[in-house]
């Protein structure tokens, strides 16, 4: 039988009053950083009365699937008018390059145009866990590859040597069909800081799997790479994850059928389901992950069963 994702239930969704301005509703774009024992830092992109992203966490137990801890500051919050993060902080994964961890994020810019611009930028991962920004102009702006705008990074270490890069970029906001195509991109780093981009890394289809949306990358146990990711086909459904596999080489496959986890009958992630982050933790595989409304209802956790 092939693996399958069992959903573990919701983790946590933003409620209360007396909230910070900065995180009055979401929890999107769940990303863990190890602390002790099973307890993770789970960093999320929550958002003010504007619909401007900062970064909130709760700190989680991932055996006893409760929180042990909900920080009521954020953690980074979103940049002044004029910067390339003004209109929210959208983040990706963690790297570490000659001893620093990073985190990578997506920047928004929303100056009352038809559509939005993303850049990606980069945050520093304190040694105490908090945040930092690296640089106030974006680590990876647009270019010839990528000319209309960014979205949510994955970097991963390359045993070869260096660093490979996955990420969204836009080819073209209306294909015909009233639904953007964004794909993922790839680039390849040798110091983790200067990046030659290689264009597209993960086939896509228009009608089928068209607007791709923050990759989380693993080691297969067959052998290559596997990569969870949101899409929409562009028939009008809502996000649900995907799934793709460079089986034992480097060339994708996109394997949509391959997934093994959907949207629920009912509940907090019957609509949709996106915003994939998977790791590795005792010998168990876990997807972090959100669910109706863009991470409104907040983030759940489901475990990887190979039978």
């Amino acid at each position: 039988m092939k693996p399958t994702w069992r959903k573990l239930g919701r983790l946590f969704t933003v409620e209360g009053e007396n909230r910070h301005p900065k995180l009055l509703s979401h929890a999107a774009n769940p990303l863990p950083v190890f602390l002790h024992d099973d307890t993770f830092r789970v960093f999320f992109s929550g958002r003010d009365s504007q619909n401007r992203s900062s970064v909130g966490a709760v700190d989680i137990d991932i055996e006893q699937l409760k929180v042990v801890k909900e920080h009521p500051l954020p953690f980074f919050e979103h940049g002044p008018k004029g910067s390339f993060y003004a209109d929210g902080v959208s983040i990706g994964n963690c790297y570490t390059v000659d001893g620093v961890r990073y985190m990578l994020f997506m920047g928004w810019q929303s100056s009352g145009q038809q559509h939005w611009r993303g850049d990606v930028g980069r945050l520093i991962v304190n040694s105490d866990a908090t945040l930092s920004i690296d640089r106030d102009t974006p680590f990876m702006g647009i270019d010839e590859t990528d000319p209309i705008s960014l979205s949510y990074p994955w970097v991963v270490e390359n045993p070869d040597g260096g660093f490979d890069m996955w990420y969204g970029s836009t080819r073209t906001w209306d294909s015909g069909n009233g639904e953007m195509i964004h794909i993922i991109n790839s680039a390849h780093s040798n110091d983790g800081d200067n990046w030659h981009r290689n264009g597209l890394a993960i086939p896509f289809e228009v009608g089928v799997a068209q607007a791709f949306s923050r990759p989380t990358i693993a080691k297969n146990p067959l052998g290559g790479l596997e990569m969870w990711f949101s899409y929409r086909s562009g028939n009008g459904e809502k996000y649900r994850i995907g799934y793709a596999t460079t089986d034992a080489g480097t060339q994708w496959r996109l394997a949509l059928n391959e997934v093994s986890i959907d949207a629920s009958s009912e509940g907090w992630d019957s609509e949709m389901i996106e915003y994939p982050f998977v790791f590795d933790h005792k010998g168990k595989r876990y997807m972090l992950y959100n669910g109706n409304g863009y991470g409104k209802s907040g983030f759940g956790l489901a475990i990887l069963e190979r039978n």
